[in-house]
Protein backbone atom coordinates (compact mmCIF):
# COMPACT_ATOMS: atom_id res chain seq x y z
CA UNK A 1 0.00 0.00 0.00
CA UNK A 2 1.37 3.41 -1.00
CA UNK A 3 2.02 5.87 1.80
CA UNK A 4 -0.31 8.88 1.81
CA UNK A 5 1.24 12.31 1.22
CA UNK A 6 1.88 14.67 4.11
CA UNK A 7 -1.31 16.64 4.70
CA UNK A 8 -0.79 20.41 4.61
CA UNK A 9 -4.29 21.66 3.79
CA UNK A 10 -5.79 22.16 7.24
CA UNK A 11 -7.49 25.42 6.21
CA UNK A 12 -9.62 23.42 3.80
CA UNK A 13 -10.65 20.82 6.36
CA UNK A 14 -9.20 18.99 9.32
CA UNK A 15 -9.17 15.32 10.30
CA UNK A 16 -11.60 14.35 13.02
CA UNK A 17 -9.96 14.30 16.44
CA UNK A 18 -10.32 10.82 17.96
CA UNK A 19 -11.54 12.43 21.20
CA UNK A 20 -14.30 14.15 19.25
CA UNK A 21 -15.33 10.86 17.68
CA UNK A 22 -15.37 9.28 21.13
CA UNK A 23 -17.80 11.97 22.33
CA UNK A 24 -20.04 11.44 19.30
CA UNK A 25 -20.31 7.64 19.34
CA UNK A 26 -22.81 7.41 22.25
CA UNK A 27 -25.10 9.83 20.40
CA UNK A 28 -25.06 7.59 17.32
CA UNK A 29 -25.53 4.32 19.20
CA UNK A 30 -27.38 5.09 22.44
CA UNK A 31 -28.80 8.62 22.75
CA UNK A 32 -30.02 8.72 19.15
CA UNK A 33 -33.39 10.35 19.79
CA UNK A 34 -34.70 13.45 18.06
CA UNK A 35 -33.85 16.43 20.26
CA UNK A 36 -37.32 17.85 19.61
CA UNK A 37 -39.12 14.65 20.67
CA UNK A 38 -39.03 15.27 24.40
CA UNK A 39 -42.02 13.10 25.30
CA UNK A 40 -39.68 10.17 25.91
CA UNK A 41 -36.26 9.47 27.38
CA UNK A 42 -34.42 9.15 24.07
CA UNK A 43 -35.50 12.61 23.01
CA UNK A 44 -34.83 14.07 26.44
CA UNK A 45 -31.26 12.75 26.42
CA UNK A 46 -30.65 14.16 22.94
CA UNK A 47 -32.12 17.51 23.98
CA UNK A 48 -29.88 17.58 27.05
CA UNK A 49 -26.82 16.86 24.90
CA UNK A 50 -27.76 19.77 22.64
CA UNK A 51 -28.36 22.07 25.61
CA UNK A 52 -24.98 21.24 27.14
CA UNK A 53 -23.22 21.71 23.80
CA UNK A 54 -24.91 25.04 23.19
CA UNK A 55 -23.67 26.25 26.57
CA UNK A 56 -20.10 25.12 25.83
CA UNK A 57 -20.04 26.95 22.51
CA UNK A 58 -21.64 30.06 23.97
CA UNK A 59 -19.07 30.17 26.78
CA UNK A 60 -16.28 29.85 24.20
CA UNK A 61 -17.18 33.21 22.63
CA UNK A 62 -18.70 35.04 25.64
CA UNK A 63 -22.28 34.64 24.40
CA UNK A 64 -25.55 33.43 25.88
CA UNK A 65 -26.76 29.91 24.93
CA UNK A 66 -29.96 31.20 23.33
CA UNK A 67 -27.80 33.34 21.02
CA UNK A 68 -26.22 30.24 19.45
CA UNK A 69 -28.03 28.73 16.46
CA UNK A 70 -26.94 25.52 14.76
CA UNK A 71 -26.65 25.30 10.98
CA UNK A 72 -25.21 22.88 8.43
CA UNK A 73 -22.05 24.98 8.26
CA UNK A 74 -20.68 28.47 7.80
CA UNK A 75 -21.96 28.90 4.23
CA UNK A 76 -25.56 28.42 5.37
CA UNK A 77 -24.96 30.74 8.32
CA UNK A 78 -23.56 33.45 6.03
CA UNK A 79 -26.59 33.20 3.76
CA UNK A 80 -28.90 33.34 6.77
CA UNK A 81 -27.24 36.46 8.15
CA UNK A 82 -26.99 38.48 4.95
CA UNK A 83 -30.32 37.48 3.41
CA UNK A 84 -32.13 37.34 6.73
CA UNK A 85 -30.95 40.79 7.83
CA UNK A 86 -31.68 42.35 4.45
CA UNK A 87 -35.20 40.91 4.38
CA UNK A 88 -35.81 42.17 7.93
CA UNK A 89 -34.30 45.64 7.65
CA UNK A 90 -33.36 46.23 4.01
CA UNK A 91 -36.42 48.30 3.15
CA UNK A 92 -35.09 50.99 5.48
CA UNK A 93 -31.37 50.25 5.37
CA UNK A 94 -30.34 48.66 2.05
CA UNK A 95 -26.61 49.45 2.32
CA UNK A 96 -24.03 46.79 3.21
CA UNK A 97 -20.27 47.24 3.61
CA UNK A 98 -17.90 44.34 3.03
CA UNK A 99 -14.42 43.81 1.59
CA UNK A 100 -13.04 42.57 -1.71
CA UNK A 101 -11.28 39.64 -0.01
CA UNK A 102 -14.23 38.01 1.74
CA UNK A 103 -15.11 34.34 1.30
CA UNK A 104 -17.10 33.59 -1.85
CA UNK A 105 -20.13 32.77 0.33
CA UNK A 106 -20.22 36.44 1.38
CA UNK A 107 -19.37 37.90 -2.03
CA UNK A 108 -21.82 35.72 -3.95
CA UNK A 109 -24.60 36.41 -1.46
CA UNK A 110 -23.94 40.14 -1.64
CA UNK A 111 -24.07 39.95 -5.43
CA UNK A 112 -27.46 38.25 -5.16
CA UNK A 113 -28.72 40.90 -2.74
CA UNK A 114 -27.63 43.61 -5.16
CA UNK A 115 -29.94 42.02 -7.72
CA UNK A 116 -32.91 42.50 -5.39
CA UNK A 117 -32.18 46.03 -4.25
CA UNK A 118 -29.20 46.04 -1.89
CA UNK A 119 -26.36 48.52 -2.33
CA UNK A 120 -22.94 47.10 -1.44
CA UNK A 121 -19.64 48.88 -0.84
CA UNK A 122 -16.60 46.65 -1.34
CA UNK A 123 -13.63 47.95 0.68
CA UNK A 124 -10.17 47.67 -0.83
CA UNK A 125 -7.23 46.08 0.99
CA UNK A 126 -3.54 46.93 1.08
CA UNK A 127 -0.71 44.72 -0.16
CA UNK A 128 -0.91 42.65 3.03
CA UNK A 129 -4.67 42.13 2.77
CA UNK A 130 -5.78 44.55 5.49
CA UNK A 131 -8.69 46.92 5.07
CA UNK A 132 -8.18 50.64 5.70
CA UNK A 133 -10.16 51.58 8.82
CA UNK A 134 -10.40 55.16 7.58
CA UNK A 135 -11.99 53.92 4.36
CA UNK A 136 -14.39 51.86 6.44
CA UNK A 137 -15.35 54.84 8.59
CA UNK A 138 -15.92 57.03 5.54
CA UNK A 139 -18.10 54.39 3.86
CA UNK A 140 -20.96 54.56 6.36
CA UNK A 141 -24.23 56.10 5.22
CA UNK A 142 -27.44 56.92 7.01
CA UNK A 143 -28.95 53.77 5.48
CA UNK A 144 -26.06 51.40 6.25
CA UNK A 145 -27.40 48.14 7.65
CA UNK A 146 -24.36 46.01 8.22
CA UNK A 147 -20.60 45.62 7.96
CA UNK A 148 -19.43 42.12 7.01
CA UNK A 149 -15.70 41.58 7.53
CA UNK A 150 -14.11 38.18 8.13
CA UNK A 151 -11.88 37.70 11.15
CA UNK A 152 -9.23 35.68 9.31
CA UNK A 153 -8.85 35.28 5.58
CA UNK A 154 -9.31 31.75 4.29
CA UNK A 155 -6.50 32.02 1.72
CA UNK A 156 -3.81 34.01 3.51
CA UNK A 157 -4.69 33.69 7.20
CA UNK A 158 -4.46 37.49 7.52
CA UNK A 159 -6.24 38.78 10.63
CA UNK A 160 -8.35 41.92 10.42
CA UNK A 161 -8.60 44.26 13.41
CA UNK A 162 -11.95 42.89 14.56
CA UNK A 163 -11.81 44.82 17.83
CA UNK A 164 -11.48 48.19 16.11
CA UNK A 165 -13.99 47.33 13.39
CA UNK A 166 -16.50 46.38 16.07
CA UNK A 167 -15.92 49.63 17.94
CA UNK A 168 -16.46 51.67 14.77
CA UNK A 169 -19.67 49.81 13.92
CA UNK A 170 -20.95 50.21 17.47
CA UNK A 171 -20.31 53.95 17.37
CA UNK A 172 -22.27 54.15 14.10
CA UNK A 173 -25.05 51.90 15.42
CA UNK A 174 -24.53 49.52 12.51
CA UNK A 175 -24.57 45.72 12.74
CA UNK A 176 -21.18 44.00 12.61
CA UNK A 177 -21.06 40.48 11.18
CA UNK A 178 -17.81 38.54 11.17
CA UNK A 179 -17.17 35.30 9.31
CA UNK A 180 -14.96 33.59 11.89
CA UNK A 181 -14.80 30.22 10.16
CA UNK A 182 -10.99 30.16 10.05
CA UNK A 183 -10.43 32.02 13.33
CA UNK A 184 -12.83 30.04 15.54
CA UNK A 185 -10.81 27.87 17.91
CA UNK A 186 -7.50 29.32 16.65
CA UNK A 187 -7.54 32.72 18.38
CA UNK A 188 -9.59 34.06 21.31
CA UNK A 189 -12.99 35.45 20.24
CA UNK A 190 -15.09 37.45 22.68
CA UNK A 191 -18.20 38.81 20.97
CA UNK A 192 -19.08 41.30 23.72
CA UNK A 193 -15.60 42.77 24.10
CA UNK A 194 -15.15 42.93 20.33
CA UNK A 195 -18.62 44.39 19.70
CA UNK A 196 -19.55 41.59 17.29
CA UNK A 197 -23.30 41.33 16.64
CA UNK A 198 -23.29 38.24 14.41
CA UNK A 199 -20.63 35.58 13.92
CA UNK A 200 -20.44 32.25 12.09
CA UNK A 201 -18.25 29.18 12.53
CA UNK A 202 -17.88 25.61 11.31
CA UNK A 203 -16.79 22.40 13.05
CA UNK A 204 -14.72 20.81 10.32
CA UNK A 205 -12.06 23.54 10.55
CA UNK A 206 -11.33 22.62 14.19
CA UNK A 207 -11.03 18.81 14.05
CA UNK A 208 -14.78 18.35 14.34
CA UNK A 209 -17.26 16.68 11.96
CA UNK A 210 -18.34 18.04 8.60
CA UNK A 211 -21.90 19.20 8.03
CA UNK A 212 -22.34 21.16 11.26
CA UNK A 213 -21.72 24.81 12.03
CA UNK A 214 -23.24 27.64 13.94
CA UNK A 215 -24.27 31.24 14.09
CA UNK A 216 -24.15 33.70 16.96
CA UNK A 217 -26.94 36.26 16.81
CA UNK A 218 -26.92 38.96 19.46
CA UNK A 219 -30.19 39.09 21.38
CA UNK A 220 -32.63 41.56 19.87
CA UNK A 221 -31.45 41.23 16.25
CA UNK A 222 -34.14 39.97 13.89
CA UNK A 223 -33.23 37.73 10.96
CA UNK A 224 -35.86 36.47 8.53
CA UNK A 225 -35.55 32.64 8.42
CA UNK A 226 -34.36 31.13 5.14
CA UNK A 227 -35.48 27.57 5.94
CA UNK A 228 -39.07 27.06 7.11
CA UNK A 229 -40.74 24.01 8.53
CA UNK A 230 -41.17 23.65 12.25
CA UNK A 231 -39.61 26.71 13.82
CA UNK A 232 -36.56 24.97 15.27
CA UNK A 233 -33.55 26.88 16.63
CA UNK A 234 -35.64 29.57 18.31
CA UNK A 235 -37.63 30.03 15.11
CA UNK A 236 -34.59 30.91 13.04
CA UNK A 237 -33.65 27.66 11.31
CA UNK A 238 -36.05 24.74 10.90
CA UNK A 239 -34.92 21.13 10.60
CA UNK A 240 -34.08 18.13 12.75
CA UNK A 241 -30.93 18.88 14.70
CA UNK A 242 -27.70 17.06 13.89
CA UNK A 243 -27.13 16.01 17.49
CA UNK A 244 -23.93 13.97 16.93
CA UNK A 245 -22.48 16.85 14.96
CA UNK A 246 -23.45 19.40 17.61
CA UNK A 247 -21.87 17.32 20.37
CA UNK A 248 -18.78 16.82 18.22
CA UNK A 249 -18.46 20.54 17.52
CA UNK A 250 -18.74 21.40 21.21
CA UNK A 251 -16.07 18.85 22.09
CA UNK A 252 -13.83 20.14 19.30
CA UNK A 253 -13.99 23.75 20.43
CA UNK A 254 -13.32 22.70 24.03
CA UNK A 255 -10.18 20.85 22.95
CA UNK A 256 -8.99 23.66 20.69
CA UNK A 257 -9.31 26.27 23.42
CA UNK A 258 -7.71 24.03 26.05
CA UNK A 259 -4.71 23.47 23.78
CA UNK A 260 -4.71 26.82 21.97
CA UNK A 261 -1.48 28.30 23.30
CA UNK A 262 0.57 25.12 22.92
CA UNK A 263 -0.75 24.44 19.42
CA UNK A 264 -0.25 28.02 18.26
CA UNK A 265 3.37 28.13 19.41
CA UNK A 266 4.10 24.78 17.76
CA UNK A 267 2.54 25.65 14.40
CA UNK A 268 3.95 29.17 14.25
CA UNK A 269 7.44 27.77 14.83
CA UNK A 270 7.03 25.35 11.91
CA UNK A 271 5.62 28.07 9.65
CA UNK A 272 8.28 30.65 10.49
CA UNK A 273 11.18 28.23 10.07
CA UNK A 274 9.85 27.13 6.69
CA UNK A 275 9.29 30.66 5.41
CA UNK A 276 12.70 31.86 6.64
CA UNK A 277 14.51 29.01 4.91
CA UNK A 278 12.57 29.19 1.67
CA UNK A 279 12.71 32.99 1.40
CA UNK A 280 16.42 32.93 2.24
CA UNK A 281 16.95 30.52 -0.64
CA UNK A 282 15.01 32.80 -2.96
CA UNK A 283 12.36 30.15 -3.63
CA UNK A 284 9.23 31.91 -2.38
CA UNK A 285 7.70 35.31 -1.62
CA UNK A 286 5.19 35.29 1.24
CA UNK A 287 1.83 36.96 0.65
CA UNK A 288 0.54 38.96 3.63
CA UNK A 289 3.84 38.57 5.44
CA UNK A 290 3.70 41.90 7.30
CA UNK A 291 0.13 41.54 8.57
CA UNK A 292 -0.98 39.62 11.65
CA UNK A 293 -1.73 36.06 10.53
CA UNK A 294 -3.09 32.84 11.93
CA UNK A 295 -0.08 30.82 13.12
CA UNK A 296 -0.66 27.85 10.82
CA UNK A 297 -1.08 29.75 7.52
CA UNK A 298 1.49 30.36 4.80
CA UNK A 299 0.50 31.67 1.38
CA UNK A 300 3.34 32.39 -1.01
CA UNK A 301 4.41 32.83 -4.60
CA UNK A 302 6.71 30.22 -6.10
CA UNK A 303 9.66 32.06 -7.65
CA UNK A 304 11.52 29.24 -9.37
CA UNK A 305 8.80 26.91 -10.61
CA UNK A 306 5.33 26.98 -12.11
CA UNK A 307 2.71 26.13 -9.47
CA UNK A 308 0.91 23.57 -11.65
CA UNK A 309 4.18 21.81 -12.40
CA UNK A 310 5.07 21.89 -8.71
CA UNK A 311 1.74 20.39 -7.64
CA UNK A 312 1.99 17.64 -10.24
CA UNK A 313 5.58 16.82 -9.29
CA UNK A 314 4.78 16.61 -5.59
CA UNK A 315 1.30 15.13 -5.75
CA UNK A 316 2.35 11.97 -3.92
CA UNK A 317 4.49 13.81 -1.36
CA UNK A 318 2.43 16.69 0.00
CA UNK A 319 -1.21 17.77 -0.04
CA UNK A 320 -1.35 21.56 -0.41
CA UNK A 321 -3.80 24.02 -1.94
CA UNK A 322 -3.75 26.46 -4.78
CA UNK A 323 -6.18 29.12 -3.65
CA UNK A 324 -8.99 27.88 -1.39
CA UNK A 325 -11.36 24.93 -1.43
CA UNK A 326 -14.32 27.17 -2.23
CA UNK A 327 -12.59 28.30 -5.44
CA UNK A 328 -10.80 25.11 -6.44
CA UNK A 329 -13.26 24.36 -9.24
CA UNK A 330 -12.71 27.79 -10.81
CA UNK A 331 -9.83 28.14 -13.24
CA UNK A 332 -8.99 31.76 -12.48
CA UNK A 333 -6.57 33.71 -10.30
CA UNK A 334 -7.42 34.19 -6.62
CA UNK A 335 -9.67 37.21 -6.06
CA UNK A 336 -8.00 37.64 -2.65
CA UNK A 337 -4.47 37.86 -4.03
CA UNK A 338 -5.51 40.10 -6.92
CA UNK A 339 -7.16 42.48 -4.45
CA UNK A 340 -3.82 42.57 -2.62
CA UNK A 341 -2.18 43.82 -5.82
CA UNK A 342 -0.71 40.63 -7.27
CA UNK A 343 -0.71 40.18 -11.02
CA UNK A 344 -2.69 37.33 -12.56
CA UNK A 345 0.56 35.43 -13.08
CA UNK A 346 1.80 35.89 -9.50
CA UNK A 347 -1.62 34.97 -8.09
CA UNK A 348 -1.74 31.88 -10.29
CA UNK A 349 1.70 30.90 -9.10
CA UNK A 350 0.81 31.12 -5.40
CA UNK A 351 0.38 28.16 -3.05
CA UNK A 352 -1.38 27.91 0.32
CA UNK A 353 0.23 25.68 2.95
CA UNK A 354 -1.64 25.26 6.22
CA UNK A 355 -0.34 23.21 9.13
CA UNK A 356 -2.18 21.29 11.82
CA UNK A 357 -1.88 19.12 14.88
CA UNK A 358 -0.44 16.19 12.93
CA UNK A 359 2.33 18.35 11.44
CA UNK A 360 5.62 17.63 13.12
CA UNK A 361 9.12 19.05 12.91
CA UNK A 362 11.23 16.11 11.84
CA UNK A 363 13.73 15.26 9.09
CA UNK A 364 11.07 13.69 6.89
CA UNK A 365 8.84 16.77 7.06
CA UNK A 366 11.73 19.15 6.43
CA UNK A 367 12.87 17.10 3.44
CA UNK A 368 9.38 17.20 1.96
CA UNK A 369 9.11 20.94 2.38
CA UNK A 370 12.50 21.39 0.77
CA UNK A 371 10.85 20.11 -2.39
CA UNK A 372 9.77 23.72 -2.78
Amino acid sequence: MNQLPTYLDYASTTPLDSRVLEAMIPIFLENYGNANSTTHLFGERAAMAVKESRQIIADAIQAQPEEIHFTSGATEAINLVLKGAFKSYGHQKPHIITSQTEHKAVLDTCAYLEEIGAEVTYLTVNSDGLIDLNELASSFRNDTLMVSIMAANNETGVLQDVQRIGEICKSKKVLFFSDATQAFGKIPIQVLEQSIDLLCFSAHKIYGPKGIGGLYVKKGIKLTPQIHGGGHEFGLRSGTLNVPGIVGMAKAIQLCLDELKETSVHLEKIRNEFEKEMEGAGKIKVNGKHAPRLPHFSNFQLLKEDSDAFLLRNRNKIAVAKGSACNSALIQPSHVLKAMGLSDQDAENSIRVTYGTMTEINPQHNNILKSF
